[in-house]
C-alpha cells in the first residue's frame, strides 16, 4: 500500500532535525568516534513509523539506533515520535539499503533489524528483497564476528525463502528471543491473530 503524502511534511521534517543525520556517508569509518559515549551501534532497516525504533531504543539507552528509512513520508512520524518522547539514543537516515557500503566501514555496525520488510513476490523481484544473498553480503560485511541480523515478517513464503536464503550463505540460524518491540504491523497482525515469523541470523 502506498503511504499517502503528509501534509507539511518538510516543515515536519526540519522540527525534528536534531535526530537526522543528513550526510551519513561523512561518518563511515568514525561511527563509534562521534559516537563514543554509546557502547555499541546499531542498524534498522525500513523502520516505518518507528514504532519498534522508540521501543528498542528505550530498553537499551546505551546503544545508539540508527534507523535507515527511503520513504520521508513515514519516517517523519517516527522522527516526531522519538522527539516528542525525548529519546537521546536514535539518529535517522533518509537513505536506501542499498547504499549501505558508501555509509559504513566493516565491523562498525553490531546488529541489524529488519522488521516487515516489503516482500516483493515476483520472481523476478528477489534480488530487490532485503534477505537477497546480494544484500546478505552487504551486512556481512558491515557486522563484526558474532554480529547478527533480527529478521521479522508476517509473510511466510518470504521467511521461508529468507531461511534458504541465510542457510545457503552461511549464517547459523537461531530463535528470536521473546518479547522484541512490536512494530505497527507487528500489533495489528498479532491483534488479528496472525503469525509473526521471527529468526536471528549470525554472520559466517
Amino acid at each position: 500500500m502506498r503511504m499517502r503524502k503528509k501534509p507539511n511534511l518538510i516543515p515536519r521534517m526540519e522540527r525534528c532535525a536534531a535526530v537526522q543525520i543528513q550526510t551519513p556517508e561523512d561518518y563511515k569509518g568514525r561511527w563509534a568516534e562521534e559516537f563514543s559515549q554509546y557502547r555499541e551501534i546499531r542498524l534498522e532497516l525500513g523502520c516505518g513509523k518507528g514504532r519498534f525504533t522508540c521501543g528498542q531504543a528505550l530498553r537499551e539507552p546505551d546503544v545508539l539506533l540508527l534507523a535507515l528509512e527511503k520513504v520521508p513520508d513515514a519516517m517523519v512520524v517516527a522522527m516526531e515520535r522519538v522527539v516528542e518522547q525525548g529519546i537521546p539514543n536514535v539518529r535517522f537516515l533518509d537513505r536506501d539499503a542499498e547504499l549501505l557500503p558508501e555509509m559504513f566501514a566493516p565491523g562498525e555496525i553490531s546488529r541489524l533489524y529488519i522488521n516487515f520488510p516489503d516482500p516483493w513476490p515476483k520472481k523476478k523481484q528477489f534480488k530487490r528483497r532485503l534477505t537477497a544473498p546480494e544484500f546478505l553480503e552487504k551486512y556481512r560485511a558491515l557486522l563484526p564476528e558474532g554480529g547478527a541480523v533480527w529478521f521479522k515478517t508476517d509473510n511466510e513464503p518470504l521467511f521461508d525463502w529468507s531461511l534458504e536464503s541465510f542457510r545457503g550463505c552461511g549464517w547459523t540460524l537461531a530463535d528470536m528471543p521473546e518479547g522484541t518491540p512490536m512494530t505497527d504491523y507487528e500489533a495489528r497482525f498479532t491483534e488479528m491473530g496472525l503469525p509473526i515469523h521471527r529468526i536471528v541470523a549470525t554472520r559466517p
